[in-house]
């Protein structure tokens, strides 16, 4: 599932793309893809309209419209492609053996952004504002904003019992964090994921902090060097493998100590962590 660093790389990459551009008309090929929103109120939204501003928010890709705004979650396998032209679009997209997966096509007035996800759990949905939808209006602070301070993670982590794995994932508290970077910062911070979260002290909640903000940043690099290629249907980040410490790796020695790494169920996924050195 893409998480903070993967949609931030998106983001970057795409915005000199769509920015100021005009979006001539939306093409619904799935309507799955805007439920519980019908397929026409989306399209209806975003024709005639042009992008204002891109962002993120959490793992949510954002585009400020002229009037409104799209909003894009990737699930667990969404991803983006770019066609140079409607003709293109229209020749490629869910075209037989040589055609590509398209749910939602965004024909601008200069090229055509299409989302994609074969699973149909990604969402791409159209709102008047961003106070009207309900998954960016309960987010909690942005993992690489300037308001995650270490005295306001403190905070957070005083005021909940929740083992840290689940805090970590809990979006309402701290946004863009996912099943992957959660179990690489704890790794790194040297913490049980078992652990409840109002039971650290200072300096294992600053630790914690430090290796949160430290595993996005080196993340987002990767996902920068090579950036995105919207034109490969392929595409997918490069490199992420080698940074990973810990997760993934179940039964093999721990980076630090040797000791097996284990896999543990927490709230329906699949935790990585060392017994000996995470305490």
């Amino acid at each position: 599932m893409p998480e903070l660093p993967e949609v931030e790389a998106v983001v970057r990459t795409l915005r000199p793309l769509v920015l100021r551009r005009r979006i001539r008309c939306v093409h619904v090929f799935h309507p799955i893809a805007t439920k519980p929103q019908t397929a026409g109120f989306v399209a209806r939204a975003g024709e005639n309209r042009r992008v204002r501003l891109l962002e993120r928010k959490g793992k949510h890709v954002l585009l400020q419209l002229d009037r409104g705004l799209l909003t894009m979650h990737f699930r667990l396998d969404g991803q983006l492609l770019w066609f140079s032209n409607a003709r293109e679009f229209l020749k490629r997209a869910n075209q037989g053996e040589n055609g590509v997966h398209v749910d939602v096509g965004l024909e601008l007035d200069q090229g055509v952004l299409g989302f994609v996800d074969r699973r149909h759990f990604g969402r791409v949905h159209a709102w008047e504002s961003a106070d009207e939808c309900p998954g960016l209006v309960g987010l909690g602070i942005d993992a690489l904003s300037t308001e995650f301070t270490a005295p306001r993670f403190r905070e957070l982590l005083a005021e909940s019992r929740r083992p840290l794995k689940e805090f970590l994932l809990d979006q309402t508290r701290v946004a863009g964090i996912g099943n992957i970077y959660s179990c690489e910062s704890l790794w790194h911070a040297r913490l049980n994921p078992r652990r409840r979260s109002n039971t650290l002290k200072r300096e294992e909640a600053g630790r914690l902090h430090k290796a949160i903000v430290s595993v996005l940043k080196r993340a987002l690099e990767c996902c920068l060097h090579p950036a995105p290629d919207f034109r490969d249907p392929a595409w997918w980040f490069q490199g992420l493998e080698k940074i990973l410490r810990v997760y993934g790796r179940e039964g093999k020695s721990c980076r630090r100590c040797g000791e097996s790494i284990l896999r543990i169920a927490q709230g329906g996924r699949s935790t990585y962590c060392c017994g000996r050195c995470q305490k």
